[in-house]
């Protein structure tokens, strides 16, 4: 069984900076991607970034709402993926989940279809 446990959501002042975290435990997990989603209720998911892990230079995505004011990383010594989030601004307001796709299959990773495995969430509200 592969579990992904996040951490370090929270509320913050608009400006403000958080980090995430997210590390698989279970079995051996191979990871093609991992991404981070987030969602508010009633609307859809967004995939604000993404990670490959099996490419060489650890290609990265950001969605337009977030480019420039986070960055994802991969801790290889401690498996552990990060979201480090900075300006935040009251619309990124969500639940943020880690997700990972195990492999790859040529379906998108801009799409939250594309994930295999998925966090429990964690909550980051930002005030104005």
């Amino acid at each position: 069984q592969v579990q992904l446990v996040e951490s370090g959501g929270g509320l913050v002042q608009t400006g403000g900076s958080l980090r995430l975290s997210c590390a698989p435990s279970g079995r051996d997990l191979s990871m093609d991607a991992m991404g981070w989603i987030r969602q508010n209720p009633g609307k859809e998911r967004e995939v604000v970034a993404y990670i490959k892990l099996e490419s060489k230079d650890q290609y990265t995505f950001y969605a337009n709402s977030v480019k420039g004011r986070f960055t994802i990383s991969k801790d290889n010594a401690k498996n552990t993926v990060y979201l480090d989030m900075s300006s935040l601004k009251p619309t990124d307001t969500a639940v943020y989940y880690c997700a990972v796709r195990e492999f790859s299959d040529g379906t998108r990773l801009t799409s939250p279809l594309s994930y295999d495995y998925w966090g429990q969430g964690t909550q980051v509200t930002v005030s104005s």
